[in-house]
């Protein structure tokens, strides 16, 4: 068997180890020290706005953390984009409160700021004002930040922005986690830069990012002993895994760099097959192409050529199922175009990793030309 193309595989650069080899030896190991605080200062430097990073276990956890903040409670409404990974909506139910799913745009594959609009209305004419905005930058594309934070702004509702697949990406110059109210942060295994897990909240005030970080670390309040006046979580990162990131941030512009490349490279090799079409930036979007995505003409076109890849091991993927179709999610609100639908039946993931050598993406292109002189 040929040897495996993955998706979006890790990509170490050698300059994660001084850092982690630091911590051990200073024997700093627990979820606080020097990695940490180096690292929260390297994304607040990265993001050049004034915000305030607070490293902590996952993306999810960070979503988690800004409903809390946000003061989202049981029997709240919070909307959320639909076309996404369940993570984004999966906190909303951790808080008791219920998921109000808007479909996308055409032009981003993100949240439609008309659908937004047309929710909003609605909640509020049945007594239901959403406590809360969820608008992710899908696969690295910015979403429409003016339009979006005009509707918020309009009816007074705050902005979580899932950044989770958006390090590096940037809005009319501005860096993607600087635009909500809080704003997300993910480094799994198959992100832009990987800490192996983990993830950070942004913040807009160094209040708010203490109190997300009391929480975090089980809200323990200073006395000599154990007291607890409020609920906590474990979810702070851990200086090790700190360190990682802090390496990896020597590299995070030259990873997005490769996967631009690579986006290029499918976009220029295969735009001449009329059954393919391409998410393009629309003027001022800067997308750092987490993952490069294409959508056919027809869902049999999408399945036929994902077995084809298969069947040469290399790993592609269907675009997020929308979270109104998923079975957990089917009972609550949504709010539909039909985009997000259409992008699930033909859009597929090609592998995008910014370790990727010019011979494995030759041969998944060649893979995808074989596939159309055939079917």
């Amino acid at each position: 068997m040929k040897p495996k193309i993955w998706l979006s595989a890790p990509h170490m650069s050698g300059n994660e180890l001084p850092f982690i080899n630091e911590a051990f030896n200073s024997n700093w190991v627990a979820p606080l020290g020097p990695n940490v605080n180096g690292f929260e200062n390297d994304l607040q430097s990265y993001l050049m706005e004034d915000r305030y990073v607070a490293a902590l276990a996952s993306g999810t956890s960070a979503l988690h953390l800004s409903l809390i903040l946000l003061g989202v409670d049981y029997g709240d409404e919070v909307i959320c984009q639909s076309k996404t990974f369940s993570a984004s909506a999966n906190p909303i139910i951790y808080q008791g409160a219920t998921p109000v799913f808007v479909d996308s745009e055409k032009d981003t594959w993100n949240m439609c700021p008309i659908q937004l609009e047309i929710a909003i209305k609605d909640r509020v004419a049945k007594g239901r004002k959403p406590k809360a905005i969820i608008a992710v930058h899908l696969y690295g594309m910015p979403y429409n930040v003016d339009e979006i934070t005009k509707v918020a702004l309009k009816y007074n509702i705050p902005i979580v922005e899932d950044s989770a697949e958006s390090l590096g990406s940037q809005y009319n110059g501005r860096n993607c986690g600087t635009f909500g109210d809080f704003s997300i942060l993910s480094f799994n295994g198959n992100k832009i830069i990987t800490t192996s897990g983990g993830g950070a909240l942004v913040t807009k005030s160094l209040k708010l990012k203490e109190k997300a970080v009391f929480l975090a670390t089980q809200a323990r309040d200073n006395a000599p002993h154990y007291l607890h006046s409020e609920i906590g979580y474990n979810y702070r990162m851990s200086n090790i895994v700190a360190g990682i990131g802090r390496g990896q941030m020597t590299i995070l512009d030259s990873h997005v760099a490769k996967r631009r490349s690579n986006y290029q490279l499918y976009s220029n090799s295969l735009k001449h097959i009329d059954k393919i079409t391409f998410l393009n930036e629309p003027e001022g979007y800067f997308s750092n192409r987490w993952l490069s995505c294409i959508l056919l003409d027809s869902e049999n076109t999408r399945e036929g050529l994902r077995l084809a890849l298969e069947k040469e091991n290399i790993e592609s993927r269907p675009l997020w199922k929308p979270m109104h179709q998923q079975p957990i999610f089917k009972k609550y609100p949504s709010y539909l175009n039909g985009v997000s639908d259409a992008l699930f039946n033909k859009g597929l993931c090609l592998p995008s990793g910014s370790n990727l050598t010019n011979n494995e993406l030759e041969r998944v292109i060649s893979t995808i030309k074989a596939y159309f002189v055939t079917c």
